[in-house]
Protein backbone atom coordinates (compact mmCIF):
# COMPACT_ATOMS: atom_id res chain seq x y z
CA UNK A 1 0.00 0.00 0.00
CA UNK A 2 1.56 3.30 -1.09
CA UNK A 3 1.80 6.13 1.43
CA UNK A 4 -0.18 8.51 -0.75
CA UNK A 5 -3.53 8.66 1.01
CA UNK A 6 -5.26 11.77 2.32
CA UNK A 7 -7.62 11.04 5.19
CA UNK A 8 -10.35 13.32 6.58
CA UNK A 9 -11.71 12.86 10.10
CA UNK A 10 -14.58 14.64 11.86
CA UNK A 11 -14.80 15.15 15.61
CA UNK A 12 -17.36 16.56 18.03
CA UNK A 13 -20.86 17.82 17.33
CA UNK A 14 -21.95 18.17 13.68
CA UNK A 15 -23.04 21.49 12.20
CA UNK A 16 -25.01 22.73 9.20
CA UNK A 17 -21.77 23.16 7.20
CA UNK A 18 -19.34 20.46 8.34
CA UNK A 19 -20.20 18.57 5.16
CA UNK A 20 -19.42 21.71 3.17
CA UNK A 21 -15.88 21.61 4.59
CA UNK A 22 -15.77 17.92 3.70
CA UNK A 23 -16.85 18.74 0.15
CA UNK A 24 -14.15 21.40 -0.17
CA UNK A 25 -11.45 19.03 1.05
CA UNK A 26 -12.58 16.02 -0.99
CA UNK A 27 -13.03 17.92 -4.24
CA UNK A 28 -9.66 19.67 -3.85
CA UNK A 29 -7.87 16.42 -3.06
CA UNK A 30 -9.53 14.43 -5.86
CA UNK A 31 -8.39 17.06 -8.35
CA UNK A 32 -4.73 16.79 -7.26
CA UNK A 33 -2.75 14.03 -9.05
CA UNK A 34 -0.26 13.76 -6.17
CA UNK A 35 -2.98 12.32 -3.93
CA UNK A 36 -3.43 8.63 -4.62
CA UNK A 37 -6.47 8.02 -2.41
CA UNK A 38 -8.95 10.36 -0.73
CA UNK A 39 -10.47 8.73 2.35
CA UNK A 40 -12.89 9.50 5.16
CA UNK A 41 -12.72 8.04 8.68
CA UNK A 42 -16.17 6.63 9.42
CA UNK A 43 -17.30 7.54 12.93
CA UNK A 44 -14.48 9.91 13.77
CA UNK A 45 -11.18 8.93 15.33
CA UNK A 46 -12.47 5.40 15.95
CA UNK A 47 -12.58 4.91 12.20
CA UNK A 48 -8.82 5.48 12.06
CA UNK A 49 -8.12 3.08 14.90
CA UNK A 50 -10.45 0.40 13.48
CA UNK A 51 -9.52 0.93 9.82
CA UNK A 52 -13.11 1.82 8.93
CA UNK A 53 -12.38 4.13 6.00
CA UNK A 54 -14.44 5.30 3.04
CA UNK A 55 -12.72 5.70 -0.34
CA UNK A 56 -14.28 8.77 -1.94
CA UNK A 57 -13.36 7.55 -5.42
CA UNK A 58 -16.24 5.10 -4.99
CA UNK A 59 -18.75 7.91 -4.36
CA UNK A 60 -20.60 9.29 -7.36
CA UNK A 61 -20.12 12.92 -8.32
CA UNK A 62 -23.85 13.55 -7.85
CA UNK A 63 -23.69 12.39 -4.22
CA UNK A 64 -20.58 14.45 -3.51
CA UNK A 65 -22.41 17.51 -4.83
CA UNK A 66 -25.09 16.95 -2.17
CA UNK A 67 -22.62 17.44 0.67
CA UNK A 68 -22.81 21.26 1.01
CA UNK A 69 -26.59 21.10 1.48
CA UNK A 70 -26.65 18.07 3.82
CA UNK A 71 -26.81 18.48 7.61
CA UNK A 72 -24.81 16.54 10.21
CA UNK A 73 -21.61 14.67 9.32
CA UNK A 74 -21.80 12.41 6.27
CA UNK A 75 -18.85 10.37 7.56
CA UNK A 76 -19.95 10.41 11.18
CA UNK A 77 -18.21 11.90 14.19
CA UNK A 78 -17.40 11.04 17.78
CA UNK A 79 -16.39 12.35 21.18
CA UNK A 80 -14.19 9.34 21.93
CA UNK A 81 -11.87 10.14 24.88
CA UNK A 82 -8.20 9.48 24.12
CA UNK A 83 -5.13 8.90 26.24
CA UNK A 84 -1.40 8.90 25.51
CA UNK A 85 -1.19 5.31 24.17
CA UNK A 86 -4.15 6.00 21.84
CA UNK A 87 -2.18 8.66 19.96
CA UNK A 88 0.67 6.23 19.39
CA UNK A 89 -1.86 3.67 18.12
CA UNK A 90 -3.34 6.27 15.77
CA UNK A 91 0.11 7.19 14.43
CA UNK A 92 0.86 3.52 13.72
CA UNK A 93 -2.58 3.04 12.14
CA UNK A 94 -1.99 5.97 9.81
CA UNK A 95 1.34 4.48 8.77
CA UNK A 96 -0.12 1.02 8.25
CA UNK A 97 -3.05 2.41 6.22
CA UNK A 98 -0.74 4.32 3.89
CA UNK A 99 -1.87 7.76 5.01
CA UNK A 100 0.42 10.64 4.11
CA UNK A 101 -1.91 13.53 5.04
CA UNK A 102 -4.55 13.81 7.78
CA UNK A 103 -7.18 16.54 8.07
CA UNK A 104 -9.07 16.87 11.37
CA UNK A 105 -12.33 18.84 11.29
CA UNK A 106 -13.71 19.99 14.63
CA UNK A 107 -13.75 22.35 17.56
CA UNK A 108 -11.49 22.81 20.58
CA UNK A 109 -11.36 19.16 21.56
CA UNK A 110 -10.76 17.96 18.02
CA UNK A 111 -8.02 20.53 17.43
CA UNK A 112 -6.39 19.30 20.64
CA UNK A 113 -6.57 15.77 19.22
CA UNK A 114 -5.18 17.06 15.93
CA UNK A 115 -2.17 18.58 17.68
CA UNK A 116 -1.52 15.47 19.75
CA UNK A 117 -1.71 13.20 16.68
CA UNK A 118 0.79 15.52 14.99
CA UNK A 119 3.14 15.20 17.98
CA UNK A 120 2.74 11.42 18.11
CA UNK A 121 3.52 11.04 14.42
CA UNK A 122 6.74 13.03 14.85
CA UNK A 123 7.72 11.08 17.97
CA UNK A 124 7.07 7.74 16.26
CA UNK A 125 8.82 8.70 13.04
CA UNK A 126 5.58 8.47 11.05
CA UNK A 127 5.65 10.76 8.01
CA UNK A 128 2.13 12.24 8.16
CA UNK A 129 1.32 15.93 7.76
CA UNK A 130 -1.63 16.93 9.98
CA UNK A 131 -3.84 19.99 9.41
CA UNK A 132 -6.95 21.16 11.27
CA UNK A 133 -10.20 22.47 9.79
CA UNK A 134 -12.22 24.62 12.27
CA UNK A 135 -15.79 23.62 13.04
CA UNK A 136 -18.08 24.65 15.86
CA UNK A 137 -21.49 26.20 16.22
CA UNK A 138 -20.36 27.64 19.59
CA UNK A 139 -17.77 29.89 17.87
CA UNK A 140 -15.36 29.34 20.77
CA UNK A 141 -12.21 28.33 18.83
CA UNK A 142 -9.30 30.60 19.66
CA UNK A 143 -7.50 32.95 17.26
CA UNK A 144 -9.84 32.65 14.23
CA UNK A 145 -12.36 35.51 13.77
CA UNK A 146 -15.15 32.96 13.64
CA UNK A 147 -15.57 29.27 12.87
CA UNK A 148 -17.63 27.49 10.19
CA UNK A 149 -20.85 26.25 11.73
CA UNK A 150 -21.48 29.30 13.89
CA UNK A 151 -23.04 31.63 11.31
CA UNK A 152 -25.71 29.10 10.32
CA UNK A 153 -26.63 28.51 13.96
CA UNK A 154 -26.69 32.28 14.48
CA UNK A 155 -29.03 32.72 11.50
CA UNK A 156 -31.33 30.02 12.87
CA UNK A 157 -31.41 31.66 16.30
CA UNK A 158 -32.02 35.17 14.97
CA UNK A 159 -34.88 34.12 12.67
CA UNK A 160 -36.45 31.69 15.16
CA UNK A 161 -36.33 34.12 18.08
CA UNK A 162 -37.78 36.71 15.71
CA UNK A 163 -40.74 34.38 15.20
CA UNK A 164 -41.12 33.84 18.95
CA UNK A 165 -41.00 37.61 19.54
CA UNK A 166 -43.68 38.09 16.89
CA UNK A 167 -45.86 35.46 18.57
CA UNK A 168 -45.51 37.08 22.00
CA UNK A 169 -46.13 40.51 20.47
CA UNK A 170 -49.39 39.23 18.95
CA UNK A 171 -50.57 37.62 22.20
CA UNK A 172 -48.79 39.40 25.07
CA UNK A 173 -49.90 36.96 27.75
CA UNK A 174 -46.67 35.50 29.11
CA UNK A 175 -42.88 35.72 29.34
CA UNK A 176 -41.10 33.33 27.00
CA UNK A 177 -37.63 32.06 27.96
CA UNK A 178 -35.67 30.73 24.99
CA UNK A 179 -32.56 28.62 25.64
CA UNK A 180 -29.70 28.27 23.17
CA UNK A 181 -26.74 25.93 22.97
CA UNK A 182 -23.33 27.22 24.03
CA UNK A 183 -21.27 25.89 26.93
CA UNK A 184 -19.00 28.65 28.15
CA UNK A 185 -19.38 31.17 25.34
CA UNK A 186 -22.47 33.21 24.52
CA UNK A 187 -21.91 33.87 20.82
CA UNK A 188 -25.00 31.91 19.74
CA UNK A 189 -27.35 33.30 22.38
CA UNK A 190 -26.15 36.80 21.51
CA UNK A 191 -27.13 36.21 17.87
CA UNK A 192 -30.77 36.49 18.95
CA UNK A 193 -30.16 40.24 19.22
CA UNK A 194 -30.59 40.47 15.44
CA UNK A 195 -34.13 39.05 15.65
CA UNK A 196 -35.45 42.61 15.40
CA UNK A 197 -34.20 42.69 11.81
CA UNK A 198 -37.08 40.37 10.95
CA UNK A 199 -39.16 43.53 11.13
CA UNK A 200 -41.30 43.23 14.27
CA UNK A 201 -39.28 43.14 17.48
CA UNK A 202 -36.38 41.39 19.16
CA UNK A 203 -35.74 39.80 22.54
CA UNK A 204 -36.04 42.02 25.59
CA UNK A 205 -33.24 40.44 27.59
CA UNK A 206 -30.23 38.23 26.76
CA UNK A 207 -28.12 36.45 29.38
CA UNK A 208 -24.70 35.03 28.53
CA UNK A 209 -22.24 32.77 30.40
CA UNK A 210 -19.60 35.52 30.16
CA UNK A 211 -21.36 37.19 33.11
CA UNK A 212 -22.21 35.62 36.46
CA UNK A 213 -25.95 35.09 36.71
CA UNK A 214 -27.67 37.08 39.44
CA UNK A 215 -31.06 35.58 40.19
CA UNK A 216 -32.38 38.70 41.95
CA UNK A 217 -31.33 40.97 39.08
CA UNK A 218 -32.95 38.55 36.62
CA UNK A 219 -36.25 38.60 38.51
CA UNK A 220 -36.14 42.40 38.71
CA UNK A 221 -35.59 42.58 34.94
CA UNK A 222 -38.46 40.16 34.35
CA UNK A 223 -40.75 42.13 36.65
CA UNK A 224 -40.05 45.32 34.70
CA UNK A 225 -41.03 43.49 31.49
CA UNK A 226 -44.31 42.41 33.00
CA UNK A 227 -45.01 45.87 34.43
CA UNK A 228 -44.25 47.64 31.14
CA UNK A 229 -45.49 45.18 28.53
CA UNK A 230 -47.30 42.36 30.39
CA UNK A 231 -45.04 39.97 28.45
CA UNK A 232 -41.58 39.58 26.96
CA UNK A 233 -38.94 37.34 25.42
CA UNK A 234 -35.79 36.38 27.30
CA UNK A 235 -32.91 34.48 25.66
CA UNK A 236 -30.48 32.52 27.83
CA UNK A 237 -27.45 30.35 27.16
CA UNK A 238 -27.40 26.78 28.42
CA UNK A 239 -24.11 27.52 30.18
CA UNK A 240 -25.39 30.21 32.56
CA UNK A 241 -23.68 30.02 35.95
CA UNK A 242 -23.79 31.84 39.25
CA UNK A 243 -20.83 33.58 40.87
CA UNK A 244 -18.34 30.86 41.74
CA UNK A 245 -19.22 28.79 38.68
CA UNK A 246 -22.27 26.91 39.98
CA UNK A 247 -24.68 26.18 37.09
CA UNK A 248 -28.04 27.92 37.21
CA UNK A 249 -29.81 24.60 36.70
CA UNK A 250 -28.48 21.35 38.13
CA UNK A 251 -26.45 19.52 35.45
CA UNK A 252 -27.91 16.27 34.19
CA UNK A 253 -24.49 14.67 33.77
CA UNK A 254 -20.82 15.57 34.06
CA UNK A 255 -17.97 13.91 32.16
CA UNK A 256 -14.23 14.56 32.19
CA UNK A 257 -14.52 17.43 29.73
CA UNK A 258 -18.22 18.18 29.23
CA UNK A 259 -21.20 19.16 31.32
CA UNK A 260 -24.65 18.09 30.16
CA UNK A 261 -26.61 21.06 31.38
CA UNK A 262 -29.99 20.99 33.02
CA UNK A 263 -33.00 22.64 31.44
CA UNK A 264 -32.09 26.27 32.11
CA UNK A 265 -35.05 27.80 30.29
CA UNK A 266 -37.57 25.62 32.13
CA UNK A 267 -35.88 26.39 35.46
CA UNK A 268 -36.04 30.14 34.84
CA UNK A 269 -39.62 30.02 33.56
CA UNK A 270 -40.65 28.20 36.75
CA UNK A 271 -38.76 30.81 38.77
CA UNK A 272 -40.74 33.62 37.12
CA UNK A 273 -44.00 31.79 37.82
CA UNK A 274 -43.19 30.99 41.46
CA UNK A 275 -41.49 34.27 42.42
CA UNK A 276 -43.44 36.80 40.35
CA UNK A 277 -46.77 35.05 39.94
CA UNK A 278 -46.64 35.62 36.18
CA UNK A 279 -47.27 33.32 33.26
CA UNK A 280 -44.06 32.01 31.70
CA UNK A 281 -43.04 29.24 29.34
CA UNK A 282 -39.77 27.86 28.01
CA UNK A 283 -38.48 27.06 24.53
CA UNK A 284 -35.41 24.90 23.85
CA UNK A 285 -34.67 24.25 20.16
CA UNK A 286 -31.75 21.89 20.87
CA UNK A 287 -29.97 20.02 18.10
CA UNK A 288 -32.06 21.53 15.31
CA UNK A 289 -30.25 24.78 16.11
CA UNK A 290 -26.95 23.40 14.84
CA UNK A 291 -28.33 21.07 12.16
CA UNK A 292 -30.89 23.21 10.33
CA UNK A 293 -30.14 23.39 6.62
CA UNK A 294 -33.20 25.59 6.14
CA UNK A 295 -31.33 28.44 7.86
CA UNK A 296 -27.86 27.62 6.52
CA UNK A 297 -25.89 30.82 5.94
CA UNK A 298 -24.49 31.13 2.42
CA UNK A 299 -21.43 32.90 3.85
CA UNK A 300 -20.95 30.05 6.33
CA UNK A 301 -21.27 27.43 3.58
CA UNK A 302 -18.85 29.15 1.22
CA UNK A 303 -16.27 29.72 3.96
CA UNK A 304 -16.56 26.11 5.11
CA UNK A 305 -15.84 24.91 1.56
CA UNK A 306 -12.90 27.32 1.33
CA UNK A 307 -11.47 26.09 4.65
CA UNK A 308 -11.64 22.49 3.43
CA UNK A 309 -9.82 23.38 0.21
CA UNK A 310 -7.16 25.42 2.03
CA UNK A 311 -6.51 22.56 4.47
CA UNK A 312 -5.69 20.26 1.57
CA UNK A 313 -3.36 22.85 0.08
CA UNK A 314 -1.61 23.33 3.44
CA UNK A 315 -1.18 19.58 3.91
CA UNK A 316 0.20 19.02 0.41
CA UNK A 317 2.64 21.89 0.93
CA UNK A 318 3.92 20.18 4.08
CA UNK A 319 2.56 22.88 6.39
CA UNK A 320 1.87 20.39 9.16
CA UNK A 321 0.68 21.31 12.65
CA UNK A 322 -1.55 24.11 11.39
CA UNK A 323 -5.26 24.91 11.55
CA UNK A 324 -6.95 26.92 8.82
CA UNK A 325 -8.54 30.07 10.20
CA UNK A 326 -10.45 33.14 9.08
CA UNK A 327 -9.08 36.65 9.50
CA UNK A 328 -11.52 39.50 9.00
CA UNK A 329 -10.32 42.20 6.63
CA UNK A 330 -13.49 44.31 6.63
CA UNK A 331 -17.04 44.15 7.97
CA UNK A 332 -18.55 46.58 5.46
CA UNK A 333 -18.17 45.41 2.82
CA UNK A 334 -17.52 42.02 4.39
CA UNK A 335 -14.21 40.42 3.52
CA UNK A 336 -12.24 37.69 5.26
CA UNK A 337 -9.10 35.86 4.25
CA UNK A 338 -7.84 32.38 5.00
CA UNK A 339 -4.87 32.08 7.34
CA UNK A 340 -2.88 29.21 8.79
CA UNK A 341 -2.66 29.16 12.58
CA UNK A 342 -0.21 26.99 14.56
CA UNK A 343 -2.36 24.30 16.15
CA UNK A 344 -0.53 24.82 19.46
CA UNK A 345 -2.27 28.19 19.75
CA UNK A 346 -5.69 26.59 19.42
CA UNK A 347 -5.61 23.35 21.41
CA UNK A 348 -8.41 23.48 24.03
CA UNK A 349 -8.28 27.28 24.16
CA UNK A 350 -11.78 28.77 24.44
CA UNK A 351 -12.69 32.11 22.90
CA UNK A 352 -15.51 33.81 24.77
CA UNK A 353 -17.38 37.04 24.00
CA UNK A 354 -15.14 40.08 24.61
CA UNK A 355 -16.41 42.57 27.18
CA UNK A 356 -17.15 45.24 24.55
CA UNK A 357 -19.81 42.94 23.04
CA UNK A 358 -21.82 42.65 26.31
CA UNK A 359 -23.86 45.56 27.66
CA UNK A 360 -23.11 47.17 31.01
CA UNK A 361 -25.97 45.47 32.87
CA UNK A 362 -25.03 42.05 31.51
CA UNK A 363 -28.52 41.45 30.12
CA UNK A 364 -27.94 42.22 26.45
CA UNK A 365 -25.35 42.87 23.76
CA UNK A 366 -23.88 45.99 22.19
CA UNK A 367 -24.16 47.35 18.67
CA UNK A 368 -20.49 46.42 18.20
CA UNK A 369 -21.43 42.74 18.43
CA UNK A 370 -24.38 43.17 16.08
CA UNK A 371 -22.16 44.89 13.51
CA UNK A 372 -19.61 42.09 13.81
CA UNK A 373 -22.25 39.38 13.34
CA UNK A 374 -24.48 40.90 10.68
CA UNK A 375 -22.38 40.10 7.56
CA UNK A 376 -21.95 36.45 8.58
CA UNK A 377 -25.66 35.66 8.33
CA UNK A 378 -25.60 35.38 4.53
CA UNK A 379 -28.15 37.99 3.54
CA UNK A 380 -31.28 39.51 5.08
CA UNK A 381 -33.32 37.53 7.57
CA UNK A 382 -36.94 36.61 6.70
CA UNK A 383 -39.28 39.57 7.14
CA UNK A 384 -42.42 39.44 9.27
CA UNK A 385 -45.32 41.90 9.51
CA UNK A 386 -47.74 42.96 12.22
CA UNK A 387 -50.61 45.48 12.40
CA UNK A 388 -50.82 45.73 16.19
Amino acid sequence: MGADGLLIMHGGGPTAVINASLYGAVSEALANPSVGRVLGAIGGVGGIMDGNLLDFSSVSASRLEMLPSSPSSAIGSSRKPLGGPDYVQIAHALRDQGIRWLLCTGGNGTQDTCGKICRACKAEGVNVDVVGIPKTMDNDIAVTDHAPGFASAARFVAASVGAVCTDVHGLPAHVSVVETLGRNAGWVAAASSLADECGVCGPDLIYLPERDFDERAFLDDAQRLVDEKSSGVIVVSEGLHKAGGEPVAEPLLRTERATYFGDVSAHLARLIISELGCRARSEKPGLIMRASIAYQSSVDRDEAIACGREAVRAALEGDSGMMVGLERVSSSPYEARLVRIPIERVMLEERTMPSEYVNERGNGVTEAYRAWLRPLLGGPLPRYVTFC
